[in-house]
């Protein structure tokens, strides 16, 4: 963050004209009613349903504020910090998962919850269309790549035989199933918008987690916290640069600098982990690193958005039962059409 900090006036002038772009293009040349409503428009989402995510998200700040106290004693902290936010609770190094057992345990839990996802995941795997290795070179991170709706989508993966990899495999396995199930839809219409796009994703990382309690339940105390992290992560942390962006294109169209802007983004932050997590000054430019903000401003309340949604289908499905698993294989589909 330092790093980011000295050179903060670059950043701040990419930054401003970044967003006197955005402004000017779509605000007073094409007639949008905000900077958001650019994003909103593309998402196929009204904005009242936008706002209503991310008051819901602001308000419910204090369940993980809760959290991270509770995740404070177990670490045995005196003061929890910012920098220790996504701490282990394990400290020592946990045994690998091999890759075949990781791709059994997801096909199982495929499998049991919908011979389809079973199918889909298994077309994937059989075609040969996942690389798992990690060797010199090669992309960070993990991804699902949707070249055509005739072809299986090739999923990437760094696979290390972790249990959050094992989950990340599920998930990439998911944004996959998502894409062959919607194949029936046109090369314009089978790719889901951004805030359907993470449903499968999540949703199969979620059907896993219940058989990765079960199948190790000396970790369960850890997948629990590690999966609480995840979801501040994806859902509180995104909706909160969402609404930073809404005040730093405000404040920019204002004459603000970047200073300012910064500031406000480290107020926004206390706010959001509360009185007991101390934050450092540095995080002021915690924003500087987020590419999203960059490249495709707003795109971060898809995660909010998309998390919120698998969890109420999750929810409806442990209540309704297997059937239920039907009509989520029906909604997706349909894709983005």
């Amino acid at each position: 963050l330092g790093k980011y900090r000295s050179h903060k006036d670059l950043i701040g002038e990419v930054y401003r004209n970044i967003v006197n772009d955005w402004r000017e293009e779509n605000i007073r040349l094409r007639g949008y009613d905000s900077p958001i409503h650019v994003r909103n428009v593309g998402n196929d989402i009204p904005d009242k349903a936008v706002e209503a995510l991310l008051k819901a998200c602001e308000r419910n700040e204090p369940l993980f504020q809760r959290f991270f106290e509770l995740k404070r004693k177990k670490l045995g902290l005196k003061k929890m910090r910012r920098f220790d936010l996504y701490a282990p609770l394990q400290k020592k190094k946990e045994p690998e998962i091999p890759y075949h057992e990781a791709v059994t345990t997801v096909l199982e839990t495929f499998h049991d919850f919908s011979p389809d996802f079973y199918r889909e995941a298994s077309n994937i795997i059989t075609a040969d269309h996942i690389h798992s290795k990690i060797q010199k070179n090669k992309d960070t991170g993990a991804f699902c790549c949707s070249v055509t709706s005739k072809l299986n989508p090739y999923v990437l993966l760094n696979y290390t035989g972790t249990l959050r990899d094992v989950s990340t495999l599920a998930h990439e396995l998911g944004h996959g199933i998502h894409h062959n199930l919607a194949r029936g839809q046109t090369e314009f219409t089978f790719h889901a918008p951004l805030p359907l796009a993470e449903t499968a994703s999540i949703f199969s990382e979620m059907v896993l987690s219940e058989r990765l309690l079960k199948k190790y339940p000396g970790r369960a105390r850890e997948l629990l916290f590690t999966k609480l992290d995840e979801i501040y992560a994806s859902i509180i942390r995104q909706a909160g640069f969402v609404r930073f962006e809404m005040k730093a294109h405000k404040m920019l169209e204002e004459g603000k600098t970047i200073d300012e802007i910064s500031r406000v983004y480290l107020q926004d932050l206390r706010k959001q982990l509360g009185p007991k997590v101390e934050i450092d000054d540095i995080f002021a430019y915690e924003w500087c690193y987020i590419p999203h903000i960059f490249h495709t401003p707003f795109y971060c309340y898809a995660y909010a958005f998309g998390n919120l949604l698998t969890l109420a289908l999750y929810e409806a499905y442990k209540e309704k039962g297997p059937g239920y698993a039907g009509k989520i294989v029906e909604m997706l589909a349909k894709g983005g059409s």
